[in-house]
């Protein structure tokens, strides 16, 4: 009786070791949703359908890992640039905290609007204004200085809107394409309009790409020696604009590779999808169209969205995705939620 029962007892142990392991195989890991944020409709399937098709072996389409290369914007396609990018606040709060030392900056533009609150009036001299706005707050100082001057500001600095953190304004559909991207032998590169090196000390923390993927504009630098260690200088200068027709160039400076995927929300990436495009196989371009203001913003103007200074989803740009095949992804309709911290 004994023998019996504890043959039972065994069998019941086995049983649930192999449902364990049936579990954990690679043909159950499959059928897991990579991408749990995006409703299903085109957009998803598009994404999925690519992946299939240049990961497959024996595909017509299959891609060697090496090749595998997918580039992304950053400001309005990883992560929130409304009301104004990133980058834009670390310079306001790099003026506040620099005035001080500026007395000047009272009565001179576009400082004196900036620490009067004003920013429209201040940015009213287009990129003028704005080139010197961050030639006075991001120069001066070496890299490794303002490497941690970056860090101690991203660590802490919350959108005005929502409270939260920048870094946690990261689109969480476009985290899981990342992480999607990753686990199938792509090799995901940042190349935005954004600085390079205001971008790289934080990159890998928020989306897993190291600061040698990351591609964006850049001051120039020069070598010294201070109290006999070598550093490197950031100099008044700008040395490269990483934006429109920059960024086909500045992808074949620092990768080497033409992308089989590329994703950006704006005309400032049309070069870099067009580029990605221009590649023999199969490739992938996305844009990402902000049409959702109950959880974001809705900007553009295609599709009669508001218009706005920044980041320009225009009606060309709308109709050039029509006529090249890309996809383009409606926040408002493809994305379940748009922020990791939302309920």
């Amino acid at each position: 009786m004994r023998t019996k029962y504890a043959r039972k007892l065994i069998a019941v142990a086995l049983l649930f070791v192999w449902i364990g392991a049936l579990a954990g195989s690679p043909a159950q890991a499959q059928t897991m949703d990579p991408l749990p944020s995006w409703n299903e409709g085109a957009a998803k399937q598009s994404i999925v359908d690519f992946v299939k098709r240049v990961t497959t072996p024996g595909s017509k389409d299959f891609v060697p890992v090496p090749e595998r290369i997918a580039v992304f914007d950053n400001d309005g396609t990883l992560w929130c640039e409304q009301p104004v990018p990133v980058q834009l606040y670390f310079a306001l709060d790099r003026v506040k905290a620099l005035a001080p030392q500026h007395p000047e900056w009272k009565t001179q533009e576009p400082f004196a609007s900036l620490l009067k609150g004003d920013v429209q009036t201040a940015l009213a001299g287009g990129d003028h204004a704005l080139l010197e706005l961050i030639m006075a707050t991001h120069t001066g100082m070496t890299t490794v200085e303002f490497e941690q001057i970056v860090k101690d500001w991203i660590g802490t600095a919350k959108h005005p809107k929502t409270g939260k953190r920048f870094i946690d304004m990261t689109y969480q559909p476009m985290l899981e394409v990342l992480a999607y991207l990753r686990a199938n032998g792509f090799k995901n590169f940042i190349v935005s309009g954004g600085g390079i090196e205001f971008m790289r000390p934080w990159t890998e923390q928020v989306y897993g790409i190291p600061p040698e993927q990351v591609v964006g504009s850049s001051i120039k630098t020069k070598f010294e020696m201070r109290d006999g260690k070598p550093v490197l200088v950031r100099l008044p200068e700008l040395n490269f604009n990483d934006d429109k027709g920059g960024k086909p160039v500045g992808i074949n400076q620092h990768i080497g590779r033409r992308p089989i995927a590329a994703f950006g929300n704006s005309v400032g990436d049309q070069q870099m999808l067009e580029y990605t495009q221009g590649g023999s196989g199969a490739r992938f371009e996305l844009l990402v169209l902000h049409d959702d203001a109950a959880r974001e913003y809705a900007y553009g103007p295609a599709r009669g969205l508001p218009d706005v200074k920044l980041g320009f989803f225009t009606p060309a740009l709308d109709e050039h995705a029509k006529k090249d095949g890309w996809t383009v992804v409606s926040m408002k309709n493809d994305w379940k939620r748009v922020f990791a911290f939302e309920k």
